[in-house]
């Protein structure tokens, strides 16, 4: 899976993604630290990539409706510590059929994964 990590999420989320096989771009290593939701999304568009975010800005499913897109991965914890992140996003990628998330909108809080398909 092509996959674009924000900013807001741990680094080593992408080092363990990409070691389960997916292609990961971070938006750090893009040169895109800071910048407007426009431009990341943007750019997670330009390149097919499954978004993964804590910004509330994308939570917005009627602007970010299913099958418009590649997929949005929306990590909404109580307490959003760097471990509970981790463990947060592991968690979805190890007992998800991950590839069967491609365009679809996807919540995720310490108590469930909510999946919104096409």
């Amino acid at each position: 899976m092509k996959i674009k990590l924000d900013e807001n999420l741990p680094e080593i989320v992408a080092e363990f993604l990409e070691n389960l096989g997916h292609n990961v771009h971070t938006t750090i290593n893009e040169g895109l630290k800071g910048k407007d939701d426009r431009a990341i999304w943007a750019a997670a568009q330009a390149e097919t990539r499954f978004l993964i975010t804590q910004d509330l800005d994308f939570s917005d499913i009627g602007h970010f409706t299913p099958g418009t897109h590649a997929g949005i991965l929306l990590v909404r914890l109580h307490a959003p510590s760097r471990r509970n992140l981790i463990m947060t996003v592991e968690n979805i990628f190890r007992t998800e059929s991950v590839e069967q998330l491609t365009g679809c909108f996807v919540v995720a809080t310490e108590r469930k994964t909510r999946i919104i398909r096409p």
